[in-house]
């Protein structure tokens, strides 16, 4: 992703504008970048900057760079800010992205859904056992209920000690243990980076390191507070005086508290807080007088007097107070919650049949943009994810950074500063606050089972945090409950009834309670299909003895007491020793395992991926690229509700561990609201579609498939992604190895085989002139870009996605140049492609108004760029809501490009 840059006001710009622009954040350098710089140069504010900032703008300092311009990625461009998207696990996410974001996404969707299961070492073993076992057994097996499946996993592990041996030392890969060795060498690699002014990786680095120090440490201290140095070099001084708030209360050393106080005062000063940093000031005063040895003062002292004369000047002359400009508000949204489903809209009704199952329909008409449901996870895991490099070095101990260096794990808030979990170093949460209900909900019985979590997978990490979550008396009620067979937990003689009989109520339809109201409850998650018959033997296998793994590890680990929610407050801190001296696991923990069984067969229909637009590197250059990364797993149970379809009438995003689903298009009274979990008929032939759907265990009968499906029909997909005749430039067409011209008059002849090896060629070309802008190449990347260009119109189809990709590609590197007007011509094209695939209406549509909206903002060209933002936000609002991040920074630009003097909006 490009960041663009804000070329300066003109002189003439009133006063007034001018405090609103610089207030907008977008960033400029003195001069256009060069070809060799762009990568790396630091934006400059286009206005002088206040010599401090207001508390305000302090507290959205880090916004201060602007995190604008286009993706490496066209046509269908995912957006800029961090938007969250679902999917279920194993597809890329709806909505997310364009063709090559896309397919990045479908080889990290098959890399996430592996990350889902455990490690291939022990998927290897736990394959070879199966095939080893006799016949008699796989057939038990194979038709075993979850109950008896549980049972027989417990012998076959018992007898296996090998098995238990080889999961041991795959454990021993994952180091979730706090290592105090570890955590002086981060702290030496962040006090390097530190040196090298290279603040956000410090930042992590130190960060890694609080995690590592062990409980009471007097060295977490040196960690926090030399975080707070990088946190006030970045310009985070709300977070930097949590830190060194943390730094005092760890028992920093007396000796160097001087520095941490004239930080502690920067802050202060910088905050506005200016009798808070007149009191730290005589404090210190105090401090260095009482030390006696002045000498090694003296350049505290000088900082100190500095800092004196800085507030002086303060006082005598406050800054006016600035009007704040979050004011610009959206309409608020229309929002009546359904009495009978909790989180859903009063225009939802819930139904059941037995071909559609538990649905949602629309029980009045529905426009665009209205929301109809908001959702709590009923539980979320964060995804350990790809490593992202923190600096280039061979070391004992890894220094990139993974999502659970950069996320919270249990709000999923993106982390600046962390707080590290007391008893392992992988758990970090964005506040003590949530590292508190985190501990008391499930990670204190969590804690030690880091490594072999990691071990196994996130589905088994999901399980287990359901079962603690939902609580061991409501987990055997519904397992003994699921032993009778029955489908309606309140009147066991009761059967799901169809449609007609359910009633509006709903008290007929599974995971209702008596009162007939369907909660995203424990309930509500147990009902949903577990498929046990349609799963393959073999990986049903893999996650029976998976989970019994897992209990097996909590009776040995002493922690039954706490999954069968039977310790105080006070034993939850204390160590845990197993008073079991068989390997037989207890009736308790069988019925633990029979349900997390149940829960890791579910998510492989039920699961939603939560994702999130990841920065790549530092993120402190001109240009940040940036991709989709899988962020979570979770379970919603009213989310869950939505059927899918390849066309659906709904779009879901996400902010932090909430969904909200939006309408995307008209839907009238009595039509099912449906959701796409992945496969899009915008993306995918429908073969392809259904392919990926089989992992549902359901055949899709939506519209988009049935039109398909029809004799002779075929696919926009295919249509529009053609090749095209070399010779006169017709479409070909044939579905055998040769493809003919389908001009009558040409006839021409061409071997697929060489068609596609020419696409693969043309692929290779673009990516190596991306690669030339990564080095800061860019004259040489366009003529590159130019050339395939040429060379795709002679056998790719002018509406191609890939044409639309190297539209957006030669866009990126025109804005990279600071070169609006040519950025804005090529991006323009690709919006006619983008529009052509997926519809004037669409998300994807509107994030690449969203770029072009910023392009023409940086390139001037006002009018254009008040009637771009107009129908940019028109789309994204349906979408993202009034409120979301892409609303607001589009109309802060329209505010500031609607104070320009009328005379300069006359000429543009």
């Amino acid at each position: 992703m490009l960041m663009v840059p804000r070329p300066p006001l003109p002189p003439n710009i009133p006063a007034a504008a001018k405090r609103s622009c610089r207030r907008q954040t977008f960033l400029s350098p003195p001069k256009a970048p060069t070809a060799k710089n762009s990568r790396r140069r630091r934006c400059q504010i286009f206005l002088p900057p206040p010599k401090i900032p207001a508390a305000a703008a302090a507290k959205n300092s880090r916004r201060r760079r602007c995190r604008h311009g286009l993706l490496p990625a066209p046509p269908d461009v995912t957006p800029f800010t961090a938007r969250q998207h679902t999917a279920p696990i194993g597809c890329p996410a709806p909505y997310g992205g364009s063709v090559s974001v896309f397919r990045a996404g479908m080889l990290q969707g098959a890399a996430m859904a592996a990350m889902a299961l455990p490690v291939a070492e022990w998927q290897a073993r736990t394959a070879r056992l199966w095939a080893a076992l006799d016949p008699a057994l796989r057939e038990r097996l194979a038709a075993a209920s979850l109950h008896d499946a549980v049972r027989l996993g417990c012998d076959l592990l018992r007898s296996e000690e090998e098995e238990e041996a080889a999961l041991v030392r795959l454990c021993h890969r994952a180091r979730t243990d706090k290592e105090p060795e570890a955590a002086s060498w981060y702290r030496e690699q962040g006090n390097r980076e530190f040196k090298r002014g290279q603040y956000r990786a410090a930042l992590r680095l130190y960060s890694k390191a609080a995690s590592h120090e062990l409980p009471g440490s007097p060295e977490v201290s040196v960690c926090f507070a030399n975080r707070s140095a990088a946190l006030l070099h970045l310009g985070h001084f709300e977070v930097c005086l949590e830190d060194i708030a943390r730094a005092e209360s760890h028992g920093y050393p007396d000796r160097l508290l001087p520095k941490v106080l004239l930080r502690k005062a920067e802050c202060l000063l910088c905050l506005e807080r200016l009798q808070e940093a007149q009191d730290i000031l005589r404090v210190l005063e105090s401090k260095i007088a009482l030390d006696g040895i002045m000498t090694t003062h003296l350049t505290r002292l000088k900082k100190l007097t500095q800092m004196k004369v800085k507030l002086g000047k303060k006082e005598r002359c406050p800054e006016p107070a600035q009007k704040a400009h979050g004011g610009i508000q959206g309409e608020p949204e229309i929002w009546e919650e359904n009495n009978r489903i909790s989180g859903a809209s009063s225009s939802l009704s819930l139904r059941f049949d037995a071909e559609r199952g538990r649905h949602l329909v629309a029980s009045q008409d529905i426009v665009p943009g209205q929301s109809l449901v908001k959702e709590e996870a009923f539980v979320s895991v964060l995804c350990p994810g790809e490593s992202l490099p923190l600096q280039d070095s061979d070391t004992a101990w890894d220094t990139r950074a993974t999502n659970a260096d950069l996320y919270c794990h249990r709000c999923l808030r993106q982390l600046l500063a962390s707080v590290p979990c007391q008893g392992c170093s992988y758990a970090k949460y964005c506040s003590q606050g949530c590292a508190d209900t985190a501990w008391q909900q499930y990670h204190r019985t969590e804690c030690s089972l880091g490594a072999l979590l990691l071990t196994l997978g996130v589905f088994c990490h999901v399980a287990l945090r359901t079962v603690l979550l939902a609580g061991f008396a409501e987990v055997s009620r519904l397992v003994a409950w699921s032993h009778r067979g029955d489908k309606n937990l309140q009147n066991p003689e009761a059967r799901c009834k169809p449609l007609s009989d359910a009633g509006a109520g709903g008290r007929g339809i599974p995971g209702c309670g008596s009162n007939g109201r369907y909660q995203s409850s424990y309930q509500a998650l147990f009902h949903l299909l577990p498929h046990t018959e349609q799963h393959s033997p073999e990986h049903k296998f893999l996650c029976t003895l998976s989970v019994v793994a897992v209990c097996k590890q909590l009776q040995a680990a002493g922690l039954e007491a706490a999954v069968l929610n039977q310790e105080s407050p006070q034993q939850w801190s204390k160590p845990k020793t197993s008073e079991k001296t068989s390997d037989e696991l207890s009736p308790e923990l069988k019925t633990v395992a029979e349900a997390m069984l149940r829960h890791v067969l579910q998510l492989q229909c039920n699961a939603q991926a939560i994702t999130v637009m990841q920065e790549l590197g530092p993120g402190d250059g001109a240009v940040v690229d940036k991709k989709p990364v899988r962020l979570a797993t979770a379970f919603f149970p009213v989310l869950s509700l939505l059927n899918h379809s390849c066309c659906p009438n709904t779009s879901v995003s996400f902010h932090g561990t909430a969904a909200t689903v939006r309408a995307s298009q008209p839907i009238s009274s009595g039509q099912e609201v449906l959701h796409c979990y992945g496969p899009h008929c915008c993306r995918m032939r429908v073969a392809e579609r259904q392919q990926l759907l089989s992992q549902y265990f359901f055949e899709c009968h939506c519209q988009a498939c049935l039109e398909e499906l029809e004799p002779g029909a075929k696919s926009v997909v295919s249509i529009r992604n053609s090749f095209c005749c070399p010779k006169c430039q017709a479409q070909m067409q044939g579905e055998e190895d040769t493809l003919w011209c389908s001009n009558e008059a040409c006839a021409a002849s061409a071997s697929r085989d060489h068609l596609s090896g020419c696409l693969q060629d043309l692929q290779q070309q673009i990516k190596k002139a991306l690669d030339l802008l990564g080095v800061g190449k860019a004259d040489q990347a366009i003529k590159m870009l130019l050339k395939c260009q040429m060379d795709a119109g002679t056998f790719l189809s002018p509406e191609h996605l890939l044409m639309g990709e190297m539209e957006d590609h030669l866009a990126q590197v025109y804005a990279t140049l600071g070169k609006w007007q040519e950025a804005a011509r090529h991006l323009k094209k690709s919006i006619e492609i983008v529009e052509m695939h997926h519809g004037p209406s669409s998300v994807e549509t509107g994030h690449e108004l969203f770029k072009l909206a910023q392009i023409l903002f940086n390139g001037f060209a006002v009018s254009e760029a008040l009637s771009t933002i107009q129908r940019a936000e028109r789309i994204l609002s349906v979408h993202f809501g009034p409120q979301s991040a892409q609303i607001q920074e589009l109309q802060e630009m329209k505010a500031c490009l609607s104070q320009l003097p009328r005379n300069i909006l006359q000429r543009t």
